[in-house]
């Protein structure tokens, strides 16, 4: 969608004499993907530790307000932009948006509403799933599922909202504070979007599993995508490792505070008597590839797309094997049993003989299923990579 001062009504509106002060519903939205991100890396422990107990537990409520805080922000955004004064913020308002069955609002707006309209659905679906079927066995079940999209479609609103707001100040002044504050949101935002990235696949790359080909497929198809928007996006040389950064701190944050909240199973079988939230395993260290590809792309701003995405694809998943595999074999030795790798701490109703309590690999892949599996996830990678650089360059031309 992309625009420029002069293609739509009312853009004289665009044209200011200083920088404007960041909004106070990018601010809340920001705040609202934090608490989702902080919000379900608690209900994994939850489930982990406790069980589920009820519906309305505190990581719940950390989940839902981010659909409750996008709604409210995006309703309110919907409605002043539509009905406001014909002058004024208002009108400002409406020269920067788009108009949707006769409302207008910015684009950010309308996705970031309709994904906290589906955070919400997805609440008593979800509540009535368990009371049908009781417990998860996984993470993606139609209502999580349903809550997943309706969080992606909030995160993507937001960073909708973000960037409209850093295009249009970059039109006035590039080295202005707001301008510089707005990028460094949306570097934040990156992050929070890789740790939404890497909760949805934390099923595919659970440590006894990273010496399976599969995962490795796993991270080839979530991780360039997100890595290569986002550099087009910010602008910034160093986003990967940024984003990779904002990851790895926000884990090993979650396994040093976790264990110390109390909490104890209420569900059987219980073959792990815990006595505290059980955090995530340990991090990938995406932070190793995430370099490679900023210095890597910093290099290559002159080649076409496709042939950046080829390249970017064998990278990735050579760097990430390299360093993934022997962590992975470093992770079920005693020295990774500690407070830090976190390796010590096991799911209530993890059986003494399961893999993860024996700390061994679970069905490694032989040599040339392995091989095979590593070159798929380098094409899978390159494709990634490809839609992510298309999606990135789309998106710097948003300033509705």
């Amino acid at each position: 969608m992309s625009t420029t001062i002069a293609s739509f009504p009312g853009a004289h509106a665009l044209v200011k004499t200083r920088p404007e002060p960041v909004s106070w519903t990018i601010w809340a939205g920001i705040a609202g993907v934090t608490s989702s991100s902080i919000g379900g890396a608690w209900d994994v422990a939850w489930h982990r530790s406790i069980g589920r107990d009820s519906f309305l537990t505190p990581a719940h409520t950390a989940i839902y307000a981010c659909g409750v805080i996008a709604f409210v922000v995006c309703a309110y955004l919907i409605f002043y932009t539509t009905f406001g004064p014909e002058d004024g913020p208002a009108a400002r308002l409406r020269a920067e948006s788009v108009s949707v069955l006769g409302f207008r609002a910015p684009l950010g707006a309308f996705i970031a509403a309709w994904g906290g309209i589906a955070m919400l659905t997805s609440a008593p679906f979800d509540n009535w799933w368990h009371a049908a079927y009781g417990l998860d066995v996984k993470i993606i079940s139609p209502p999580h599922t349903l809550l997943i999209l309706g969080l992606r479609g909030v995160g993507i609103g937001i960073l909708f909202l973000i960037l409209a707001a850093m295009n249009r100040e970059k039109m006035h002044r590039r080295d202005s504070s707001s301008y510089k504050t707005l990028q460094w949101l949306m570097l934040y935002m990156s992050g929070l979007t890789l740790i939404g990235q890497m909760f949805f696949l934390q099923e595919y790359t659970w440590d006894v599993v990273l010496h399976r080909g599969a995962a490795y497929i796993a991270l080839g198809i979530g991780v360039p995508i997100v890595f290569a928007a986002y550099s087009r996006i910010t602008e910034n040389r160093w986003t990967c490792t940024i984003m990779a950064a904002i990851y790895m701190l926000f884990i090993i944050a979650e396994i040093q505070i976790l264990p110390l909240v109390p909490a104890s199973p209420k569900l059987g079988p219980v073959f792990v008597p815990t006595t505290h939230l059980v955090p995530a395993k340990f991090p990938l260290l995406l932070i190793v590839p995430a370099i490679a590809l900023d210095l890597l792309w910093d290099r290559l701003r002159t080649w076409k797309p496709w042939q950046i995405a080829a390249v970017t694809g064998v990278v990735f998943t050579v760097i990430l094997f390299a360093v993934e595999w022997p962590f992975a074999s470093f992770m079920m030795t005693k020295a990774a049993q500690n407070r830090f790798f976190g390796a010590i701490y096991f799911d209530y109703n993890s059986r003494p003989d399961g893999p993860d309590r024996m700390r061994q690999f679970f069905l490694p892949d032989p040599g040339l299923v392995l091989a095979r599996a590593l070159g798929i996830a380098a094409i899978c990678g390159s494709i990634s990579t490809w839609v992510g650089l298309k999606f990135g360059n789309w998106m710097r031309g948003i300033q509705r």
